[in-house]
């Protein structure tokens, strides 16, 4: 595996690992909110995030490469609210979307047409992540102050986690 695509996609996998812990950090503080809806959405989407990381890493390893398993920052404790924890969570993702174009130019400069395709599928990946936050942040802007509705929405995304939590486990197999 060329040294530099191997270094790319190891920083990839530290972000995809960040990102599980930073999905869990809001699922800790959305639970401790009363927030459970909000909380299991989240809970499912850090494993999802650990999914990703899983990919990277054994991708690494079967290309040649040796993944590097990364030490992780530690993610927000505290959030001033839930359209803060949105606001925050679709600035991550659009980091995240710029780490993985980044990846994508690193594999074209390198001319690795294989990892070049294996990487398309986190950049469709990152188009539905940053639609799915955009979406959310404006429903909550939507419901503004009124409790009625944040409890609805709280609602929703707890089923909405029951909708997204198979399509995780098929993407495993």
């Amino acid at each position: 595996m060329n040294n530099r695509v191997e270094q790319a996609l190891n920083e990839q996998v530290s972000k995809e690992a960040s990102s599980s812990q930073f999905y869990l950090a809001m699922a800790s503080w959305a639970e401790n909110n009363g927030l459970n809806g909000t909380a299991k959405f989240m809970y499912t989407h850090s494993d999802e995030e650990r999914f990703h990381m899983l990919k990277l890493v054994k991708f690494i390893n079967e290309r040649g490469g040796k993944a590097i398993i990364p030490q992780i920052e530690q993610p927000p404790k505290e959030f001033n609210n839930l359209e803060n924890v949105f606001e925050r969570l679709l600035q991550h993702e659009i980091a995240v979307t710029q780490s993985i174009n980044d990846l994508v130019d690193v594999c074209l400069q390198e001319k690795d047409y294989t990892t070049h395709n294996f990487v398309q599928w986190y950049v469709s990946e990152q188009l539905e992540e940053e639609a799915l936050a955009r979406t959310v942040l404006d429903k909550l802007r939507l419901i503004g102050g009124d409790k009625g509705g944040m409890y609805m929405f709280d609602r929703d995304l707890e089923n909405a986690s029951i909708i997204t939590a198979p399509a995780s486990d098929n993407q495993k197999k």
